[in-house]
Formats: structure tokens, C-alpha cells, sequence
């Protein structure tokens, strides 16, 4: 059993027991968290798709930690006009364990 979810404007293909890094939650380390927005619930041969999200599915999860992932580096260059900009970024994330998927 699978289910496509949606946070942090991006999809992601989720199983139980499943580990995911997705964009920060507002939610403290070791608090559950219910995914609402559910786009599609596979059980076995049945495939059920929402018209944009399935009503009544929902997926928890369990938040593990929160962190900054690798450091990125923005550099803005204008050739022969000595304009040289650098900056880093780093994204900050939420570790999350899914646990149930229902639908």
C-alpha cells in the first residue's frame, strides 16, 4: 500500500515506515503530524486518485528532527563590470517517519 502526498509544494511517493526529508514543519521533534492532502491511494490492484485530493485519506507521521541541509552557494557575476556577489543558503528541513496511511 502507497499513497502520494503533498507538503511543502512538492509530491512525494510515501510507505509505511518510510523516511523523508520534506520542507520544515511546524511541529516539535517526537509530535505526530497528519498529512491531509492525499492525491492518490494505491491497495494492491486498487488505485484510487482524488479530483485534486482523496476525501477522507489521510497519512501520519511522526517528526524525528529538524536540520539545515548542505550549504549552497549563489554567486551573482557580471563579466568585466567588477560586480561579484557571494552568498550562501542552506534549506532547512524536517526528518519524518511515516506510520499509518489510511484511506
Amino acid at each position: 500500500m502507497f499513497a502520494i502526498i503533498e507538503t511543502g509544494g512538492k509530491q512525494y511517493k510515501v510507505q509505511e515506515g518510510d523516511v523523508l526529508y520534506i520542507e520544515k514543519l511546524d511541529a516539535a521533534e517526537g509530535e505526530s503530524v497528519t498529512f491531509d492532502r492525499v492525491l492518490a491511494v494505491s491497495k494492491g490492484e486498487e488505485f484510487v486518485t482524488g479530483t485534486p485530493v482523496v476525501s477522507g485519506a489521510t497519512v501520519t507521521a511522526t517528526v524525528e528532527k529538524h536540520g539545515r541541509g548542505q550549504k549552497i552557494i549563489v554567486f551573482k557575476y557580471k563579466a568585466k563590470k567588477n560586480y561579484r556577489r557571494k552568498q550562501g543558503h542552506r534549506q532547512p528541513y524536517s526528518k519524518v517517519t511515516i506510520g499509518k496511511i489510511q484511506a
